[in-house]
């Protein structure tokens, strides 16, 4: 067979500051690796923008001169270069202010304009050491790479970042902002960024969790492969994989304004499901005309796909109650119930976004002035046109996100009605709630006694509100609003509630998943990926995989122990345990 030839994608500028997906070490590789789905053999985080997007308040996407200018300034108002300390020199800068939490003084990096903390447990404390020691002695992981505790201080040298630059259990190195880290930025501050890398390339990368009545009896032996079979036949997964999801053209802008009420107003989403999502599955702040025709063009055809990387639907019983009556409120007091968990983002279309954002950002901090300590954390002016531009375009890809999610609920719903010959409502097959764990949303929070208006971002975290508070469900009022943590494959999930603690603390914010602790490259090198499986499937658990050869990336030896990192969060008192639950069916790009 003769290979078609295909036209390469113009590539307007290619940055030092996007790195190879070969040795990414973020939550957002399943992105970089859908950089590649029109087919090409692009192996980067490269900036790739549509000369003709309709930008009408930023102009067009800066020219090549433009954009050489602004690397020039921006390098010369870069911070000196500083004297290299010994590991022990870089340790005086932390100190232990609890068993579970680490505060990083100023001076640790320069410019801090506020201390950095770190929310970790002893056996997490030192695979955080490890990785700064590693930085210290050079390093095995090439050029560029910044341990995490390097990266969360840096966000604490950013201009407008109030009260402290925080750092989940489940921390680890990442693009610009580390994994696991939050921070919030006064909007009343002419100062105060607004930064691509604090939400991630994959905006609104979220989870959500659906109930039923059956029990672990009602889907044993064969009735669990078929199970499997068909939900890997119904939800797309996969790099850069097409939906079954019809929506033209004219409709897409819909889908970014309107989110989860798209779904709804098209029959993929039930009343309730709105309410059960964080935010309400909107972003009021959502601005389609600042989305380039080239991301919608990627999302066109993504909606209702799960992608590949961390991405999955899994079929999980509940294992262990923690607390009956948070339990029974969410339904999910009864230990055996069957549920499902969805995890997934905006696919392209965010990818491309946050590709987006960076080249325009990189001129306007020259334009401003903005100095910073590492070229990832490339940002603009909240209130700049600019910043505007990104919270507009990143809020609507947040909203395609809620779409896709509540697409591939219609299917998974679908999925079960057939192999168990009953409808998605017989079959109780309600959203327990919906969680975004890549995104940067306006808040108001308390700092220092006062109340403000904040932009917090959150990458690789979760938000977790306590009760009573007014942005969550009434269901949910007493309990706190639903944390899902995510598990790795093939180990446990969980479902937490927020506490007032957090909110003063953390923003209300805690841990997303288990955090890596190999880099991808690593886990590669020290798996089989028939290994992998073998050891699913001794536990039990029926596994559908689009690419075989990955699942070594996600194998529960690449990442920390989530039950670890659920116990810490619950020891520092920023969220509380519900229940665990257990895969028993898995469901991979």
């Amino acid at each position: 067979m003769t290979k078609k030839n295909k036209t390469p994608r113009k590539k307007v500028q290619q940055d030092p500051i996007i790195h190879s997906f070969a040795s990414c070490p973020c939550a957002d590789y399943e992105l970089c690796q859908e950089t590649n789905d029109d087919g090409d053999d692009n192996n980067n985080h490269s900036i790739m923008t549509d000369a003709t997007a309709d930008d009408d308040d930023v102009g067009k996407t800066p020219t090549k001169i433009e954009q050489m200018k602004a690397k020039a300034t921006n390098k010369r108002n870069r911070p000196p270069p500083q004297p290299q300390r010994t590991y022990n020199e870089e340790l005086a800068y932390l100190t232990k202010l609890s068993p579970t939490r680490y505060q990083i003084k100023k001076g640790f990096v320069p410019n801090m304009n506020v201390p950095a903390e770190v929310v970790v447990n002893e056996t997490l404390e030192k695979l955080l050491l490890e990785e700064l020691k590693e930085g210290i002695d050079g390093g095995k992981r090439g050029g560029g790479f910044i341990p995490a505790l390097k990266q969360v201080a840096n966000v604490a040298a950013l201009p407008g970042i109030v009260k402290a630059s925080l750092a989940m259990p489940d921390v680890h190195s990442g693009y610009g902002f580390c994994i696991g880290n939050v921070a919030a930025f006064d909007m009343d501050d002419p100062e105060a960024v607004i930064s691509p890398g604090g939400v991630g390339f994959d905006i609104n990368c979220g989870v959500r969790l659906i109930r039923t009545n059956l029990c672990e009896e009602d889907v044993m032996g064969d009735v669990r492969e078929k199970l499997a079979q068909c939900l890997f036949d119904s939800i797309p997964v996969g790099v850069g994989t097409s939906g079954v999801i019809p929506i033209a053209k004219n409709d897409l802008d819909d889908v970014l304004l309107l989110g989860i009420d798209w779904a709804l107003r098209e029959g993929y989403a039930w009343p309730e499901d709105k309410e059960h999502c964080e935010e309400n599955g909107r972003m009021t702040t959502a601005d389609p005309t600042k989305v380039s025709s080239r991301a919608k063009k990627r999302g066109l055809t993504q909606l209702g796909t799960l992608g590949a990387g961390n991405h999955y639907a899994e079929v999980q019983v509940i294992d262990e109650i923690y607390d009956e009556d948070s339990a029974s409120r969410m339904g999910l007091g009864k230990k055996g119930r069957v549920c499902i968990m969805i995890h997934s983002g905006s696919r392209g279309l965010g990818h491309q976004v946050a590709t987006d954002a960076l080249v325009k950002m990189d001129t306007a901090m020259a334009r401003d002035g903005i100095v910073l300590n590492d070229r990832q954390l490339s940002c603009a002016r909240i209130n700049s046109l600019e910043g505007k531009a990104y919270l507009g375009a990143m809020s609507a890809a947040a909203n395609y996100a809620w779409a896709n999610r509540s697409c591939m609920t219609y299917l998974a719903r679908k999925a079960f009605s057939e192999v168990f010959q009953k409808t998605p409502e017989e079959l109780d097959m309600h959203l327990v709630y919906d969680v975004c764990h890549n995104i940067a949303k306006i808040e108001r929070h308390e700092v220092d006694g006062v109340l403000k208006t904040l932009l917090v971002h959150r990458k690789g975290s979760t938000r977790a509100f306590p009760p009573h508070h007014p942005m969550i469900p009434i269901d949910y009022q007493f309990t706190g609003q639903p944390v899902l943590i995510g598990g790795t494959m093939g180990t446990c999930s969980y479902v937490l509630a927020g506490t007032e603690k957090g909110m003063t603390e953390t923003f209300g914010s805690t841990c997303h998943g288990a955090g890596r602790a190999l880099s991808r490259a690593k886990s590669r090198r020290m798996l089989e990926h028939s290994e992998v499986l073998d050891n699913l499937k001794k536990k039990g658990i029926s596994i559908r995989v689009a690419s075989p050869k990955l699942v070594m990336e996600e194998a529960p030896e690449s990442y920390k122990d989530v039950s670890e990192v659920v116990d810490t969060c619950q020891d520092a008192g920023i969220s509380r345990k519900v229940v665990r639950l257990r895969p028993i069916a898995v469901v991979k790009g």
